[in-house]
């Protein structure tokens, strides 16, 4: 199966080309330079794999939580490609993104993922491998202050890996909300596009994908209504 997948949802600008399982990726700290790259990275893996839009199977999209405006150029993107190709898209949480990154790297099986929302908030969700290798929520993703987080409905307290921004800028309230639950965490870490490829992949299997008209950014803040974005 071949997919690129997009994510624009940080400060990270992220794109992966993956085919039949193995991937080239992209990724750069790129701060309000998101129009830019994100589709010069995908015009450019395309290039060096000698594929045009059309010979994709879909697309991937990092929908959120995260950055408005970021969310808002990767929605359009990825829009304006699924829309010129007719490709069905697989839209993806970057929380979720995060997690399955975290997995990846530590081998921990539970993840406690949060973004910087700023305005003293942050994103937040827990996560937990399923059968598949697939990490899924726990509980609805949310956006509230750091001391304010959910934690597991459980009796008995696992080893949790924290990830994400969020971690960073709320780290004093964030250790102390999750107390022995935690094992480690590391601030320094974003979406990335190529840790979206085996929830795509599930998305893909399970016919969870939408076409490009009906993508949107999730935000969480319900200030912000998520709307269709016009494809570019």
């Amino acid at each position: 199966m071949k997919l690129l997948l997009l994510d624009t949802a940080t400060e990270n600008c992220s794109c992966a080309l993956a085919i039949n399982g193995e991937y080239r990726v992209l990724s750069e700290l790129a701060p309000r330079r998101h129009a830019e790259r994100i589709l010069e990275m995908a015009e450019q893996l395309l290039a060096e794999a000698e594929l045009s839009p059309a010979q994709l199977d879909g697309l991937g999209f990092g929908r959120g939580p995260g950055s408005f405006t970021g969310l808002r150029i990767g929605c359009g993107v990825v829009q304006g490609i699924a829309l010129g190709a007719d490709l069905p898209i697989a839209c993806i949480s970057s929380l979720a993104m995060l997690a399955q990154g975290a997995y990846a790297d530590f081998k921990t099986p539970q993840v406690f993922a949060a973004i910087d929302a700023r305005m003293s908030e942050i994103y937040w969700g827990l996560y937990q491998l399923n059968a598949d290798q697939c990490m899924v929520p726990l509980q609805d993703e949310c956006v509230l202050p750091a001391k304010q987080v959910p934690l597991p409905i459980a009796e008995a307290k696992a080893a949790w890996q924290g990830v994400g921004s969020g971690w960073l800028c709320e780290a004093e309230s964030l250790t102390a909300r999750t107390g022995d639950w935690l094992k480690n965490y590391d601030g320094q870490r974003y979406p990335q596009a190529q840790d979206m490829l085996p929830l795509a992949l599930a998305a893909f299997q399970q016919g969870e994908v939408l076409a490009a008209e009906q993508v949107a950014p999730v935000y969480l803040r319900n200030q912000v209504v998520a709307q269709p974005t016009k494809p570019t």
